[in-house]
């Protein structure tokens, strides 16, 4: 077996793995440099991996994640501004609390990891939601769960995979489920796809912020919409809220706004762009939507330039660009 033989066989994983290592760390950048750790170990272990003990796809998953567990020891979990507590504020015209201190959940755009329909992006496993539950759990037990419950391993390949026996895997899977659930954070594990129909949802939306349409924009949210901010701590909770903050927004950055379609984590998601004094549109926030039965039921927005890189979102708009 060749290095050469190792680059056909294991560039068609790369999207995955990508994909599976931005579980575990909560960071796109973080899991790029975690993908490229783990084909380095692997090409150099090559010539010692034997096919007839795990198939090329389980060696290199275990290898992802080995290199994963080492880079968490060092890191700290990425939460979303819901993730440190209560509501921070139940008054919007308030300043808003930056926190640039904390290392935020990113979100990770759909190109990078292939089709969100697909066998590994179903259930919901990239959601954000999800990825911020994933962030309470210490490391080991972030694994498991991602291993047992995305990957769908036994639980006799996931004790091979991390060195553990398999009464400590289930055991590990059992306070991985009861510490989610104690945090309130059961229903958002792993659910279904999103829906065609979310995207109409918030292409409504976008039409209504574009408009600065409150009365609109009201009727699209459910009653306890979340909205919240990173790198702001601030966050609220309630349509009320949501709609006062959004009327304070207007009335600082003005009404004339255009409204972008991005796909992120499998979720759909929009660019905004607020008209500046040059009569460009300026980029503002990517703002990514979880849309239930009932209207948007949380919209988290990132003001991040390396974020919008990853993206590759254009820092201005011409007049025509718009939903």
């Amino acid at each position: 077996m060749t290095s050469d033989d190792f680059a056909v066989r294991a560039d068609p994983f790369r999207r995955e793995l990508l994909a599976h290592c931005y579980r575990l760390l909560g960071s796109v950048h973080d899991a790029e440099d975690l993908l490229q750790e783990t084909m380095l170990r692997a090409w150099k272990a090559y010539e010692r991996y034997d096919p007839s003990r795990a198939g090329l796809r389980t060696w290199l998953y275990r290898i992802a994640t080995n290199a994963c567990l080492t880079a968490l020891e060092q890191r700290s979990r990425r939460p979303l501004p819901t993730g440190l507590g209560g509501p921070s504020s139940d008054d919007p015209d308030q300043p808003l609390v930056r926190g640039e201190e904390v290392p935020w959940l990113q979100p990770i755009p759909d190109a990078m990891v292939g089709d969100p329909a697909d066998v590994l992006c179903a259930r919901g496993s990239l959601r954000l939601a999800f990825v911020a539950a994933l962030q309470f759990l210490p490391a080991r037990q972030r694994a498991v769960l991602i291993l047992r419950e995305v990957l769908d391993w036994p639980a006799a390949d996931v004790a091979s995979a991390l060195d553990m026996t398999t009464a400590a895997v289930n055991s590990a899977l059992q306070r991985a489920r009861a510490r989610l659930t104690a945090a309130g954070l059961s229903e958002d594990l792993i659910g279904e796809p999103t829906d065609p129909g979310d995207r109409a949802v918030v292409e409504r939306y976008a039409v209504a912020f574009q408009n600065a349409d409150l009365a609109a924009l009201a009727k699209l949210l459910t009653d306890e919409v979340v909205l919240e901010m990173p790198p702001f701590t601030t966050w609220y909770s309630g349509r009320e809220l949501y709609i006062r903050f959004m009327a304070r927004v207007f009335t600082l950055r003005g009404a004339d706004w255009r409204m972008v379609p991005v796909h992120a984590n499998g979720q759909p998601a929009m660019a905004a762009y607020v008209h500046g004094p040059d009569g460009a549109y300026l980029l503002h926030t990517l703002q990514v939507f979880t849309v239930t039965g009932a209207g948007i039921s949380r919209m988290t927005a990132f003001q991040d330039q390396d974020l919008f890189d990853t993206f590759s979102l254009p820092a201005r708009l011409d007049i025509a660009n718009r939903v």
